[in-house]
């Protein structure tokens, strides 16, 4: 069985479009689709001669470029070891002149061996680099042409996999396309770009025989244009040359240009024609002030790095993308968060996303991949090819700005004892002085081959730095104090001349401070499973602004994957809700991104007295200069939500005069708090000279009256009885959480309390009752039902085990655009007074309570969950019978859903327990 290109018209082609955008000839033909596809266990296929042998039968259709691992392949097989393609395809070349055709290959994993109508063009080892093997002297120009390519992935220690766990790569996983070239022709050429216009080209031209030959420039719809003629030696040439863009348009985040247009090479060969681009765009480090420290630079400005941890796994194509389309998406994704950076996490990136990352604008940390065995001689052999192969590869990428060499110190220890998730401290002393010097080698060989970026020897988890442009650490820690504890430690011992962060006598530079990896996945015992992230997130990164030292972060992560679901979207790319606009209206995750900042030097959610005085402090933090010189409006509201009334108990403004980078602090707010029992809110708004929005924030405060029950106006009065005193239950599952503030129970049931009323002598006539509580849908957990277990994943989480997230005791879902209502009828001495549809099982910031009152910071009992505040009145047809008997029975009943959970003073968004109020005449 052949696949033959000559149907191809009548096949959808995946990944129709250009592979290398950066770099593109105008005749090319896109060898994506069907091609034929056959296992080869016992390793028969070269002694059998299938490389040779058109007609051997290959058993199975595969679809390129997916790994066969993938659901898109059409495979689906997760089977290491040989995979053999074949396609036969019909494609003339171009005769004047005479030219060349290449086969070239994105990415395969891992060796791979070719051939062509039997002539065995090439081979290449290393499961991401891309390739290319001449094959114009093989290829029949007016006749059927038989691809053949062996593959072979057997997972070996030395292999660079990275976390290949989540889907692994298998065989062909990117592209592969023929691409025609002229006898003579430009291999590659690296921009080196200046903020002032100018520009160095480094060109490597691969000359048929020795000549004269132009090498043209035009970019930018001609504005931009430079000729140099060069001679040429037969074989490969170097050619070096510079020109200056007037005006130079620089690249960045906000205003990602690019100089798009061709290197043209002309001569008696006829004339190669690349498309390509460059942005103009530096990146440095530079001390600012009287600093003793750096921050990270972007064409001469500090630059605050907000970003995320990108696994850039798709879950049907694994590893390679579906469609460009989605590529483009994940970069939109980003930027909609407000991010300005990427860290794409133990892998180097696709070409066609990197450049929609050029495109769109965001920066890119891009990590080699790493292996997983020792790091012996065969190891680092090929973990050097690839890198060379990598930053070759993808140097013109203006959105890259810094290559990190190895991640966690994975592959870099020496027969450890154990091999832990994020790696552990007590194994240092397998991480040897010969390995150290190794990667510091790596580490200068880089900033050789790239002077352009920043390069990271290694992105510790275990304070184990050798040498490095930038001082990265990583922590995975929940609990206010706790983050806020650890940030002022990593701060207070990062200096020059400190050995903290740094392994093997060696000691801190002056080099840049920022995180590289946090966030709570792991900070919470046996993991944070799969629940709220909104309220953490917030407190960390108003953490990070607090400390004029750090100049970014890398947020663990963008998307969840198959077993961590820390991501700001699911997996499919749905949103999750943060809740932040219930908050401060308008406020988007965005907010927190801001290079303007308003830091609320508080924690998250404070226990006061009622009409308490409390002062808060605020700070600026600036890396921007948009603002610098100018006076801006810091606008607050101190308010709260009086059962569904928002009620403002204070508000002001404060003047200040924008200036400078940094952080630095301002006058503190004095707060006198409300009068009752509340959840306030201090909500914060930095206003331009234009009264637009800056950026928003916001702190809470559980204000506590000390009163449980008594009048609300003259005659009137509450009763409040907790959630947890009910008289029956009827569910088949029924439990408390959150120190018995919260009852919850599964599928059909309800719950039953008995009210008393106050006695005909307390109050002679009741007119009126009303019955308030706050109530969310119930999802059903499988440990709502079988209880929970820890599932200890240990080093499998980096290859895809199954967290069992249901099961896990910290699990309650974030709120997301899944929804799973209930409806809860409400019943008086058994008559229905009501009925109720609960839209939802939330959690997520608003539940402030909720995480307020969690005991462990690590350990997580329904953090976050909250519900909606529900008001029902008793019928006037009732009350005659409630004014006699001055007692009922109310009962809360699911009749379908997954059931209900009910919150009391201590837990969810409002602080009441359940509540009946009455009108009375005294």
């Amino acid at each position: 069985m052949s696949t033959s290109i000559m149907n191809a018209e009548n096949l959808v082609i995946p990944r129709p479009e250009f592979p290398h955008p950066h770099w593109q000839r105008q005749q090319w033909l896109n060898l994506n689709g069907s091609w034929s596809f056959r296992f080869d266990p016992n390793d028969e296929g070269v002694r059998s001669n299938w490389n040779k042998d058109s007609e051997v039968p290959f058993d199975a259709d595969i679809r390129v470029p997916f790994s066969w691992a993938s659901p898109l392949s059409g495979i689906g097989k997760d089977i290491k070891g040989i995979g053999w393609y074949r396609r036969t395809v019909t494609w003339s070349l171009p005769t004047a002149g005479g030219s060349r055709l290449f086969l070239r290959f994105g990415a395969v994993d891992y060796l791979c061996d070719v051939w062509i109508n039997g002539s065995h063009v090439g081979s290449h080892q290393g499961g991401y680099g891309s390739f290319e093997f001449e094959v114009t002297g093989v290829w029949r120009m007016d006749g059927d042409n038989t691809i053949i390519v062996r593959t072979e992935d057997q997972d070996h220690n030395y292999q660079a996999r990275g976390k290949q766990g989540y889907g692994e790569i298998r065989g062909i996983w990117q592209p592969v396309w023929l691409e025609v070239r002229t006898q003579t022709y430009i291999k590659d050429a690296k921009f080196r770009t200046f903020m002032d216009g100018r520009i160095e080209v480094a060109a490597r031209i691969v000359a048929d025989q020795a000549g004269t030959a132009e090498l043209a420039m035009d970019f930018a719809d001609h504005a931009v244009q430079h000729t140099v003629t060069v001679n040429l030696l037969a074989g490969e040439n170097e050619v070096n040359t510079s020109f200056s863009v007037n005006d130079p348009k620089l690249w960045s985040p906000e205003t990602p240009y690019l100089y798009e247009g061709a290197l043209k090479l002309g001569g008696s060969f006829g004339l190669d024609q690349v498309s390509t681009y460059f942005g103009i765009r530096e990146i440095a480090t530079a001390a600012f002030g009287d600093r003793g420290y750096r921050w990270i630079t972007l064409n001469g400005k500090p630059v605050y790095l907000n970003g995320t941890l990108d696994q850039s796994y798709h879950k049907t194509g694994y590893f390679t993308y579906p469609s460009d389309e989605e590529m483009h998406d994940e970069i939109y994704l980003m930027k909609r968060l407000g991010l300005n950076f990427v860290r794409i996490h133990i892998k180097p990136e696709e070409p066609r996303k990197l450049y929609w990352a050029d495109k769109l604008g965001i920066l890119v940390m891009e990590d080699m991949p790493c292996f997983w065995g020792n790091p012996d001689e065969t190891a680092r052999s090929a973990y050097e090819r690839e890198a060379l192969e990598v930053i070759e590869r993808d140097y013109n990428h203006p959105s890259i700005f810094s290559w990190v060499m190895f991640n966690e110190t994975w592959g870099l220890k020496t027969d450890p004892k154990e091999a832990g998730v994020t790696g552990n401290g007590g194994q240092q002393s397998s991480y040897l002085p010969e390995t150290q010097e190794w990667v510091r080698d790596k580490y200068r060989w880089a900033k050789q081959l790239d002077p352009t970026r920043i390069i990271e020897d290694n992105s510790p988890c275990n304070y184990d730095h050798v040498e490095t442009d930038i001082n990265t650490w990583h922590f995975y820690i929940n609990g206010y104090e706790q983050v806020r504890g650890h940030l002022n430690e990593v701060v207070n011992k990062t200096y020059p001349g400190s050995a903290f962060n740094c392994i093997g006598g060696n000691v801190q530079s002056d080099a840049p401070l920022m995180n590289s990896e946090c966030g709570n996945v792991w900070g919470i015992e046996g993991g944070a499973g799969d629940s709220d992230l909104a309220w953490h997130y917030r407190y960390m990164l108003n953490e990070f602004r607090k400390h004029d030292k750090l100049c970014g972060f890398v947020f663990t992560e963008f998307r969840d994957v198959t077993n961590e679901f820390n991501g700001y979207y699911r997996l499919d790319g749905t949103g999750k809700d943060f809740g932040y606009d219930a908050f401060v209206p308008g406020m988007r995750i965005a907010d927190l991104h801001s290079p303007d900042f308003i830091v609320i030097d508080a924690p998250p959610c404070r226990t006061v007295s009622a009409q308490e005085q409390v002062a808060v402090p605020l700070l600026r933090s600036s890396f921007s200069e948009r603002y610098h010189s100018q006076k801006l409006k810091v606008q607050w509201e101190l308010w709260h939500d009086d059962l569904g009334t928002r009620t403002v108990a204070d508000s002001g403004e404060i003047q200040v005069d924008w200036d400078g980078y940094g952080v630095s602090p301002l006058s503190p707010l004095n707060l006198t708090m409300p009068d009752r029992d509340a959840v306030a809110v201090l909500a914060v708004s930095l206003v331009n000279e234009a009264g637009e929005v800056v950026t928003r924030n916001f702190t809470t405060f559980d204000v506590r009256s000390g009163e449980t029950a008594g009048e609300l106006l003259a005659g009137d009065g509450v009763i409040q009885i907790p959630v947890s005193s009910y008289a029956e239950q009827t569910f088949e599952h029924q439990w408390s959480s959150i120190q018995h503030a919260k009852v919850s129970g599964a599928g059909t049931g309800r719950f039953s309390y008995d009210i008393t009323l106050p006695n005909i002598t307390e109050k002679a006539a009741i007119h009126e009752i009303e019955i308030v509580f706050e109530a969310g849908a119930k999802r059903v957990l499988a440990r709502n039902i079988e209880g929970s277990a820890n599932t200890d994943m240990g080093i499998g989480a980096m290859h895809g085990a199954d967290a069992k997230v249901e099961y896990n005791p910290n699990t309650y879902y974030m709120t997301d655009e899944e929804k799973h209502p209930s409806r809860l009828n409400v019943l008086v001495d058994g008559e229905s007074i009501g009925s109720l549809v609960l839209p939802d099982d939330p959690a997520d910031s608003r539940g402030v309570l909720s995480w307020h009152y969690q005991p462990v910071p690590n350990k997580l009992d329904e953090a976050g969950s909250y519900g909606y505040l529900c008001k029902l009145s008793v019928p006037v047809q009732l009350m005659t019978r409630l004014n006699h008997s001055r007692a009922f029975r109310l009962e809360l009943q699911v009749e379908e859903g997954g059931g209900v959970t009910l919150y009391g003073r201590n837990a969810g968004r409002y602080p009441l327990d359940l509540q009946i109020r009455y009108k009375s005449q005294a």
